[in-house]
């Protein structure tokens, strides 16, 4: 299983808050929720993001309140993989539970600039910056994980088992 993209890059303690605000909550539609992904940080990511790319950040992402929509907004904008030093756990569990792949590789995410174009193996763990010719090990994700995620998460998953 891989993902492919250009990168978007942000820093340390990227709050679910800031991610999709409580402003626009009041929608129980993905892709309303995704078409105000990252506005107060990065008012022109809604703009660029194209399915397949990837998020970069540093320490602590998807910090917060337990915000459920947080990485579903990401994933429905189009985002392929986040990649971090470090996750807030909530964030990583309901990234896994939606089928987002996340990966924590604290040097990719200081070594991945905005604007690269990465791959991902997650069969492996190898993290490539094709624009700098730089690769990465990140863990490589087990077998029933990358089953969630081919699902497109737990429910999906689970579902699909009972058929």
């Amino acid at each position: 299983m891989r993902a492919a993209g250009h990168v978007f890059k942000y820093g340390d303690n990227v709050d679910t808050d800031v991610i999709i605000p409580a402003r626009y909550l009041n929608s129980f539609d993905a892709k309303e929720l995704a078409s105000h992904a990252m506005v107060d940080i990065d008012p022109d990511f809604v703009k660029k993001v194209q399915p397949g790319d990837i998020i970069v950040a540093n320490k602590n992402f998807g910090c917060g309140s337990s915000r459920e929509h947080a990485p579903l907004c990401l994933k429905t904008a189009g985002v392929s993989c986040i990649i971090a030093e470090t996750f807030a756990r909530i964030f990583y569990r309901n990234a896994i539970n939606i089928g987002l792949p996340i990966i924590e590789c604290p040097e990719a995410a200081k070594g991945i600039e905005a604007g690269d174009e990465v791959e991902v193996d997650f069969d492996s763990g190898k993290i490539y910056d094709r624009t700098k010719g730089t690769e990465y090990q990140g863990q490589a994700f087990p077998e029933f994980m990358q089953k969630l995620i081919a699902a497109g998460g737990l429910v999906n998953y689970t579902n699909s088992k009972k058929k």
